[in-house]
């Protein structure tokens, strides 16, 4: 199961307000940048995580995980499944408490390993569909 409504609710609403979203760059056209604007309209804050380290919404952008200088709450994932595994894996490593992967990321073999490392972890889903729906 990729995702039961008990884990998305801990994580939207108990895990911690500071997410890390890998993929999010300044293209509006992208789905990430929407979501991010919903996530900080719900009180998260969004570190955006791509390869260019871009501001955006306001908060300063970084090439990497490891290059987030303060912990990390809940990493959401917004790059392709064949590389998505990676992302969790380095979620794990630098202490994160969960990872979301976006609607269409699917990586069974990363959910089993985020979830043995003891991390929540929900696949196919998008928390600015999610977050709503709680009625918060």
């Amino acid at each position: 199961m990729y995702a039961d409504a008990e884990t998305i609710r801990r994580i939207l609403t108990g895990t911690g307000d500071t997410w890390a979203v890998v993929g999010l760059s300044d293209n509006r056209s992208r789905a990430a940048y929407g979501v991010a604007e919903v996530l900080q309209r719900f009180g998260k804050r969004v570190v955006p995580v791509h390869p260019k380290a871009e501001r955006v919404h306001g908060e300063d952008g970084y090439a990497s995980l490891a290059d987030i200088p303060f912990p990390v709450d809940v990493v959401d994932v917004f790059v392709n499944s064949e590389l998505a595994g990676a992302v969790a894996d380095e979620a794990v490593s630098i202490g994160a408490s969960a990872v979301w992967f976006q609607l269409g990321v699917i990586d069974e073999q990363a959910c089993e390993r985020t979830r043995a490392a003891g991390l929540d972890m929900v696949m196919d889903r998008c928390p600015a569909i999610e977050i709503p729906a709680l009625g918060r």
